[in-house]
Formats: structure tokens, C-alpha cells, sequence
């Protein structure tokens, strides 16, 4: 069997995916994650039956068991009367018309789980990456310091502020949408509310007013997200703290429920919100992109690490059984398997209006990245 010298950067949640995908289809696998150390940042994952599906042939899925939430509904609600516009039977139902249920977890819990999955030799810690030499037959990296790595495919997962990108395609132009999100995490005991096992979106008078919350920790804990118009803040990052009573101010005029939500955070992070047109090419030569590095979008549809993990599985059955001679027709071939999905996804979130008043879910939740057609692999579904 054909062993491929791979190496990816970035040690996020496609990353590792992806490691997981490749090192089981027999490949040398190395991950170059600039972090000095894994510390518990970002605050949840939304992992939708297409998502769990994937997760399921890479092997995770009991360890996220652990700690994961399993939401019993996903519904909408409008901002006022309270009244649900949709109603969505997830749990059982998702696991018996998908083949998986959501699940709903911390992203540092996530992470956890798949570098269990791996070899701890194949993630190398403090490899920031500065630039990359794409090349007919090979790769080369540059590391912060001057380090060199030479490999037979390099992947991008390094994210929205991707250097991989960067270097293949020049600087990117993100438009601001003049709306910022909060995130926080309470703990569930502080609030005595229906519903709060389900995933709901609260959808608001405008389009830059909306709230989502849903279980973490076995739904010992509840995670929110909401967002407002603010035209003069930013700063795109996970982890720069907010003013929660801002954000109170802005729903005031709310449901009792919705405002009981926030009025339950005690803190909040603040992120800008920027949108990106879908790449026209993710690959050159033997270097190709995963994740927010090609297709970064607005999370409306809480979908982003979805298609981050959705990619990783259809790259490694690309790349399966693959020689160096067809390293790129295999690029070439997980390219076409995935841009139309990922970039209807990318316009989707950006309309916001995705199961606002019912709607048709099965198109996302009921594709399956083990047996898509990729060209050239055998269309099998792996599941362990």
C-alpha cells in the first residue's frame, strides 16, 4: 500500500480530523500546531447527525459520549410571543433517519477525544507555520525560526487567518457584516426554563438579533450565542471578553425566556463577524486547504466545524491507497466532492433564514462523507 509523507497544519478540529482519516488509511502523518500547549479554550460544538455520522468511522464518537448533551428538538421561536415557528425531533428520531443524533459538546472536550485517537508523536506543539512552497511532486513548510519540512502533501487546517491560504493565493479581502457575536456558558441550575434540553433559536425583530442555546455537559451546563449590530468593533477572535450588560441592553425588549438566558451569564466573549466568498480553488500542487481555510463562514446555520470534519473524511478516502504521481488528481478529486456543499453551506449561513419557519433539513443533516462520490475510491461507508 501506497504511504504518503503528510503533513498538516493546524491542530484544530479538522486538523486532527484529518490526521485521524489519513494515519488509519496507513499514511505517515505529522501535525504542525503553533500552540506551545493545548489549554481549554472556545466554548462548544454543535455536531449535527451529518457530523456524528463522520465522527462514527473515525472512532471518537464513545469518548464524546462522555461529556456530550443529546438535544431532543431543534426549534425556533420568535423574539416576542414566544411562539415556535419550527419544530425539529432530533435524539432518537435524528439517530433513526440519519443513522446519528446530534450532539452537543465543548470544543476543548472534542479535541480531547480525537488527539486520543492518535499517536501523541504525530502532533508537534510550537510549529507556527510561515510560509509554504507548493510543488509539483512535494511540499516544503518554513516555520517561525527557520525550520524547513519537506512532504509529499501539505493540508491547510490553520483556520480563518490561514498563512496556508496566504501563501497560495495572496492576502484575503473578508467583508465585515457589521455584527458582532457573544458566547457564554452558564451552568443549567441557575435557570428553570423548558426546553432547555433542545437546541432553540430565538429569531428577533431584525436580522442582526437572534439568540441559540443548547445543552453542554450531559446539559449540565447551557451554551449561548447571540449577536447585535456594531459597526465599530472588529476584532474577529473567540477569546476577547465582552460586556455582558451590553448584551442585555441590546434584548430588552425580548421574551421573558430569551432574556432569562441572558441574565444567567455571568460573562461573555465578543467577536466580529466577517463573511468570505467561496474560494474558487482550494489546492496548488501538492498543497491543498480543509476547514475555515477555504470556506470560512458566518455560523447562522452552525454548520462551520461540520464541513471542517465533513472535508477531513472525504480527504482521507481521496488520498487512500494514493502514489505520489497522483497526489494531485486525488486533490483534484476531493475538491469536486466537496466545493458545491461547502459553498451553499458558506451562502446559506450568510442568508440566515435556514429552518426559520420549518423547512428541509435532510439536505444537511442527511449527507454521509463516507460514501459521497469521491472519483476514484470505493464508495463504502466506515463506521467503528
Amino acid at each position: 500500500m501506497a504511504k504518503l509523507k503528510i503533513g498538516i497544519c493546524g491542530g484544530g478540529v479538522g486538523g486532527l480530523c484529518a490526521a485521524i482519516a489519513l494515519h488509519d488509511a496507513g499514511h505517515d502523518v505529522q501535525v504542525f500546531e503553533q500552540a506551545p500547549s493545548f489549554k481549554r479554550v472556545g466554548a462548544d460544538i454543535n455536531l449535527t447527525p451529518n457530523v456524528v455520522r463522520a465522527l462514527q468511522g473515525l472512532g471518537v464518537v464513545p469518548a464524546l459520549m462522555q461529556t456530550a448533551a443529546r438535544p431532543t428538538h431543534r426549534i425556533s421561536r420568535t423574539w416576542d410571543t414566544g411562539e415556535e415557528t419550527s419544530r425539529l425531533e432530533m435524539a432518537d428520531t435524528a439517530e433513526r433517519k440519519y443513522g446519528a443524533p446530534q450532539l452537543t459538546i465543548h470544543r476543548a472536550d472534542l479535541l480531547d477525544a480525537l488527539r486520543g485517537q492518535l499517536p501523541p508523536e504525530i502532533i508537534q506543539l510550537g510549529r507556527k507555520v510561515e510560509t509554504v512552497e507548493p510543488g509539483e511532486g512535494s511540499a516544503t513548510v518554513t516555520f517561525a525560526g527557520g525550520a524547513r519540512r519537506m512532504v509529499d502533501v501539505l493540508i491547510g487546517a490553520d483556520g480563518i487567518h490561514s498563512p496556508t491560504r496566504t501563501a497560495l493565493f495572496g492576502p484575503e479581502h473578508p467583508q465585515f457584516t457589521g455584527l458582532v457575536s457573544y458566547r457564554s456558558v452558564f451552568d443549567s441550575a441557575r435557570v428553570s426554563l423548558p426546553n432547555m434540553n433542545a437546541f432553540t433559536k430565538w429569531w428577533g425583530p431584525t436580522p442582526d438579533l437572534q439568540i441559540v442555546t443548547f445543552p453542554l455537559d450531559r446539559g449540565r451546563e447551557t451554551f449561548v450565542f447571540a449577536t447585535t449590530a456594531q459597526a465599530d468593533w472588529l476584532h474577529e477572535s473567540w477569546t476577547m471578553p465582552g460586556d455582558v450588560a451590553e448584551l442585555r441592553r441590546a434584548y430588552a425588549a425580548f421574551h421573558p425566556e430569551a432574556r432569562a438566558l441572558l441574565d444567567a451569564c455571568s460573562e461573555v466573549t465578543k467577536s466580529a463577524l466577517y463573511i468570505r466568498d467561496p474560494l474558487p480553488a482550494w489546492s496548488k500542487g501538492c498543497v491543498t486547504l480543509l476547514g475555515d481555510a477555504c470556506h470560512p463562514m458566518v455560523p447562522f446555520m452552525a454548520q462551520g466545524a461540520a464541513m471542517a470534519i465533513e472535508d477531513a473524511v472525504v480527504l482521507g478516502r481521496a488520498l487512500a491507497g494514493v502514489e505520489r504521481n497522483d497526489v494531485i488528481r486525488a486533490l483534484r478529486a476531493y475538491e469536486d466532492a466537496r466545493k458545491d456543499r461547502t459553498a451553499r453551506v458558506q451562502h446559506g449561513s450568510r442568508g440566515n433564514e435556514w429552518l426559520k419557519i420549518g423547512g428541509n433539513a435532510d439536505w444537511v443533516y442527511g449527507y454521509d462523507a463516507w460514501s459521497v462520490e469521491v472519483a476514484g475510491t470505493a464508495s463504502v461507508k466506515v463506521l467503528t
